[in-house]
This record gives C-alpha cells, sequence and structure tokens, in this order.
C-alpha cells in the first residue's frame, strides 16, 4: 500500500512512525527540510522537500499511484487543496486535517466527496469527545470502547491502598474468580509490560484491563478507586476544544468556564447558556478559589499554553479536586502524567494520528489506537474462517510474548479470553500488543 503523507508535524511524523515498522510504502512531503531529516532517520520512507499544493510536488510524489493521500499540515487551507489536487492527479483516497467545525456540519451543504476529500479529521472535536469521556469515566486515565462498550478497555492508576497491591495476576485470579476481566499491561517507571501470573502490582501503577460492563465497579474497587458522579466540572481556556466540552457536558452538569479574553468571554457566553462563563485569569488562585475549586469534581484545563495547563491543573489536585485532564501540545509530555501526579494528559495531535490509523488499518482490522503516552497499541480484528487464529485454542497458538489477547466479540455477546479460548470465524477479537508483536498477529489473521 503506497501511502503520500503531506506535512511531518507531530501528527505526519507519528503516522509515519507507526506505519513504517510495517509493509507501507511511505512518502512524506514538507516544506521544512529539518523535519525531513528528522523523518528520514526512519526506515523506508522516501522524503520529498516542497510544497503539498505544488502539483510539480505531488507528481514527484507520485501522488497518481498513490493509494492514500493524507494532508495533515497545519494550514487547513493547504490540506484541502493539495487532498483535492491530490485526488484529481490520481491518488485513489484522500484524508484532509481541518480546523473549522463548518466543514463536518451537514447543514453546510456540501460534499465534500464529490470534489475529492474522502474523510476530514478535526483534531479539536476529537480531543473534546475524549476529555468528555475520561469525565464520564470518572477514575479512569483512558477509556476505550468497543461495539458500544460490550468490551472496554480502562487505564487506571493503582492508589497505595488497593486490595492488589503486593499481590501478582494469578493471587488476584484465585482471590477474585468472579470477576470477569484481565489485565493487558501494565505501565511502570516508563515501561510498558505485558504482564505473566508472576507479575505483580505496586502503588501508582497505571494498569490497562479489559473487562465487560459488569467488571468495572469491581475493577475500580481492587484499583482503590470509587467510581463516583461528577456534577461540578471546572474549564480553564475558551478554546474550541473548552467551547466543545463545555457544550456537551452544561445540560447535564454544572459547568464553569474561566477564559482571559474579555471578548472571547462575551463571546462563549452567548454561546453557552447553561455554562457560567467567568472573565479572568486561570493561573490566579485567589480566583480559582473564589470560584469554588474546592467544590468541583473535575478540572480541566485546555488554553493554548500548555504549561499554564499543566501548573494550573497540578494547583487544582493540590487543593483537592478528584480529577484533572491538561491539553499538551507536545506528545513527549504525555509519559510524564504518572510522574507528576496529573490523571490525564490530552494530546490532539495523537489523537488526530489515531483516528487516521484506524481508517488506513481497514480488512481484518476493525479498530486500531496508539495509547498515548506508552508504547502499545489496541488492535480489534475481525476472524477470518481460514486464519490461523481460529485453528487452535488461544494457549496452544503461537501467540508473540510481546502481546496479549484480552477479549473476544461473538454475536453481540462479550467474554474475556482465557487459555482455552477457541477464536472462532466472525469473532471481533480485542488484543494489545507492543510494536514487536505486531507483524506476528497480522499473520495469525490473514
Amino acid at each position: 500500500m503506497r501511502i503520500v503523507i503531506a506535512g511531518m508535524g507531530d501528527v505526519g511524523y507519528h503516522l509515519a512512525k507507526e506505519l513504517s515498522n510495517e509493509a507501507y510504502d511511505i512518502i512524506a512531503i514538507d516544506v521544512d527540510q529539518q523535519r525531513l531529516s528528522h523523518t528520514d532517520q526512519m526506515a523506508d520512507i522516501l522524503t520529498i522537500n516542497g510544497t503539498a499544493t505544488s502539483i510539480s510536488t505531488l507528481k514527484d510524489a507520485k501522488v497518481d499511484k498513490a493509494d492514500l493521500f493524507v494532508a495533515v499540515t497545519s494550514s487547513q487551507d493547504a490540506n484541502v487543496a493539495s487532498a483535492i489536487l491530490a485526488k484529481k492527479l490520481g491518488a485513489k483516497k484522500t484524508i484532509a486535517r481541518i480546523a473549522n467545525a463548518e466543514y463536518l456540519s451537514e447543514e453546510a451543504g456540501v460534499n465534500f466527496k464529490e470534489v475529492g476529500i474522502d474523510f476530514m479529521i478535526y483534531p479539536e472535536e476529537l480531543a473534546a469527545q475524549e476529555t468528555v469521556n475520561l469525565i464520564k469515566r470518572t477514575a479512569a486515565t483512558d477509556l476505550l470502547e468497543f461495539e458500544g462498550g460490550k468490551l472496554s478497555v480502562m487505564g487506571i492508576r493503582l492508589d497505595k491502598n488497593a486490595p492488589v497491591i503486593d499481590k501478582s495476576l494469578t493471587e488476584v485470579a484465585h482471590e477474585y474468580p468472579n470477576v470477569d476481566f484481565r489485565i493487558v499491561a501494565i505501565y511502570r517507571n516508563f515501561r510498558t509490560i505485558i504482564p505473566s501470573g508472576r507479575d505483580k502490582f505496586f502503588a501508582n501503577d497505571q494498569v490497562f484491563v479489559i473487562t465487560k460492563p459488569e467488571g468495572i465497579k469491581m475493577i475500580l474497587k481492587l484499583a482503590g478507586k470509587e467510581d463516583i458522579n461528577f456534577n461540578n466540572i471546572m474549564i480553564l481556556g475558551g478554546s474550541k476544544i473548552g467551547r466543545m466540552v463545555a457544550e456537551l457536558l452544561e445540560e447535564n452538569m454544572t459547568v464553569k468556564l474561566i477564559e482571559s479574553d474579555e471578548d472571547k468571554t462575551f463571546s462563549l457566553a452567548g454561546d453557552l447558556p447553561d455554562t457560567l462563563v467567568i472573565h479572568g485569569d486561570g493561573r490566579d488562585i485567589d480566583l480559582l478559589a473564589q470560584e469554588g475549586i474546592i467544590d468541583v469534581d473535575a478540572f480541566v484545563a485546555v488554553t493554548e499554553d500548555a504549561e499554564t495547563n499543566i501548573i494550573t491543573c497540578l494547583m487544582a489536585k493540590h487543593l483537592g479536586v478528584k480529577k484533572s485532564i491538561a491539553l499538551v501540545d507536545k506528545a513527549d509530555y504525555v509519559p510524564l502524567t504518572q510522574t507528576i501526579g496529573l490523571d490525564s494528559l490530552i494530546n490532539k495531535k495523537l489523537i488526530a494520528a489515531n483516528s487516521i490509523l484506524q481508517f488506513i488499518r481497514r480488512g481484518e482490522i476493525l479498530a486500531q489506537t496508539v495509547l498515548e503516552g506508552i508504547d502499545a497499541q489496541i488492535f480489534e480484528y475481525n476472524a477470518q474462517s481460514n486464519s490461523p487464529i481460529t485453528k487452535k485454542p488461544v494457549k496452544d497458538l503461537d501467540f508473540p510474548r510481546e502481546a496479549i489477547i484480552g477479549g473476544v466479540i461473538r454475536n453481540d455477546k462479550s467474554f474475556i479470553v482465557v487459555g482455552d479460548s477457541q477464536i472462532k470465524a466472525g469473532d471481533k477479537v480485542v488484543i494489545f500488543s507492543l510494536p514487536a508483536g505486531v507483524k506476528k498477529i497480522e499473520k495469525l489473521f490473514k
């Protein structure tokens, strides 16, 4: 499969990095030679210095032979124009990153597929939805749902008083035999572990668990958490993301939004009738105290400045707020969540890249997500009748040590996989894997 990626910023680089380990023919375009030099360090990627809106540059990239053209530069106009040009020049499918919600609205009356754009990605909307999901699942640091929640992968940090601390996976399984869940990964000291029965749990571990809906309550208990309802939310920053989070929550929760720009404050107040919009500097601890930060359940910082977001979230945690979520613009910040004591960091660029990866990896793969901050991926595969994965019980498969099968959805019913489980044709299989295990997993599902 030949993929041309225009724009080697965080989104494009992350895409190229993930795809370079697989059997894709990748061509990267960027006007910045320094970014391309960074990309050149990855294997099997051809780089072209030039603008993606140039027909000659697109021809140099042989876009007429491309199965997919992905435009993820920092300019919406350049992305839209280059995607249209690429399609006209022969690219089979095109994706454009946008910054305007109007383009996704049915009311706009524009069918972008007719002009050559097959899929548009709006990072701010994806980040807002991710933030809302984390607020609704109060104790989770990460949350992914499959088939409408029939199976869920939860990231959750273990409190020091959690009942499982200093116990091995085998001991926990024997002690709680009736809980439907499987531990698929442990993130500890910047290292992702695919666990065996001998591995033990320690305080502050970030544990990834796959479970059925009925198992969530017990998992929270084992992690030392409470699944409480959040009713009061404070948002710092009236950015696109802040506005969308408020819109999604204001009907069911009490929402306060703090914005430092006076003109934007008035605009937000008019657009958000059920949100209390406050003009002020969210870094001012006296203002936060006046506005009742000690009484809010969650604090969300989504200003344009990552350092402000991190610092104010740390202030909120210090003041007793149950959950804090910070928007950051650098992917390198995400692994620091565990170290500095924040609940969740959101990076809209990584979320956008993951969404594009889901579009690219189709066929047997129904969905694919790279978890932010850890070196692991989650796949949802559709098992085919003639694929090796269906030939033997799970314990007898030559399954990579770097991966683990978490659960299966079969005929609208879900179950957690154990050694004796047999994958059947038509099953939707959820797998957690480190990068080293991906190619072997693909072979099992061919």
